[in-house]
């Protein structure tokens, strides 16, 4: 989000968790106080939290002409990177709290995406895994293929966000791949197929948090970039953050998450759905001019 100042959110929260605000960096701030664990908020720009971390003497030429190069990046900043608020891991019931939050940082004059043409700010969900078992996992990430492009069209994705490599789609080979009715592969080979065609954080569902989670040696062996973090959990990156506008809350897009979830938990309706979306995708004219949306939303209704 944008619009409102970085302490004025921390506020928010504190007041909301009655919690105490703490701060790491000029552009990071910590409120504790709820029992699930610590809430977050913080300027979205690796380089300047770092640099924000750092004690400046003020008698130091070098610190100075330091502290000159945070300011102007930070003033850049301020046109393009958003605040960024981030949750302990809550139970289902917590997401009640979240709304609320968000209605409180709405009127402190917080702004999503649309607010602004320059603006990319979305939402992400990171829902817990039952189990981590490969077949499961696997049926999660055929589930979303399937529906991505419908969630991609529920979801009315940002322009600028549309453009950026923030949400970019998996590789239709590696979709044929997996969508494939005979795909059911094991842990390490799931991993290392994934790691194949998306070895980035730039995927609508991001599987690299899980993945370190479940094999770090195996994920670090592709990539050592920091920002990625290990969690037992999807990372769903792709809906948009619209904080300002009245009527936008969670329940679309976690109510369009709950959909992949529920296909993935059915196996006979994945196999079906899995089977006509790659006889879909191996038909150019279909792919260009049918609407694969609407057979999807069939099946579901049917159901």
């Amino acid at each position: 989000m944008s619009g409102i100042e970085l302490d004025d959110a921390a506020r928010c929260i504190a007041a909301l968790l009655s919690g105490k605000i703490s701060s790491k960096g000029r552009y990071e701030r910590t409120i504790s106080g709820d029992p699930a664990g610590d809430w977050i908020v913080e300027l979205d720009f690796d380089l300047l939290k770092r640099m924000g971390r750092e004690q400046r003497d003020p008698d130091s030429l070098v610190d100075e002409i330091d502290r000159g190069a945070e300011d102007a990046l930070a003033w850049a900043a301020e046109l393009v990177v958003p605040l960024e608020v981030v949750s302990p891991p809550l139970p289902l019931a917590g997401l009640e709290l979240v709304e609320t939050l968000i209605r409180r940082l709405r009127e402190a004059g917080a702004v999503g995406s649309s607010d602004n043409l320059v603006y990319a700010f979305g939402m992400q969900f990171n829902p817990e895994l039952p189990a981590t078992d490969a077949k499961l996992i696997t049926a999660c990430i055929k589930a979303f293929l399937c529906a991505y492009e419908w969630l991609l069209a529920r979801a009315d994705v940002d322009a600028l966000r549309s453009i950026s490599p923030y949400i970019n789609p998996f590789p239709i080979e590696y979709v044929r791949k997996v969508i494939h009715p005979d795909y059911w592969p094991d842990r390490e080979t799931l991993i290392d197929d994934y790691l194949a065609d998306n070895s980035t954080r730039n995927r609508a569902l991001d599987m690299l948090p899980l993945f370190l989670h479940l094999d770090e040696r195996r994920v670090r062996r592709v990539t050592d970039d920091p920002l990625i973090k290990p969690r037992p959990t999807f990372h769903y990156r792709l809906p948009n953050c619209n904080i300002h506008e009245p009527d936008w809350n969670l329940a679309q897009a976690w109510n369009d998450w709950v959909q992949v979830e529920r296909l993935a938990a059915d196996a006979d309706a994945l196999a079906e759905v899995c089977t006509a979306y790659h006889a879909f995708l191996g038909q150019p004219l279909k792919r260009w001019f049918g609407d694969w949306n609407a057979q999807l939303e069939k099946r579901w209704h049917d159901q």
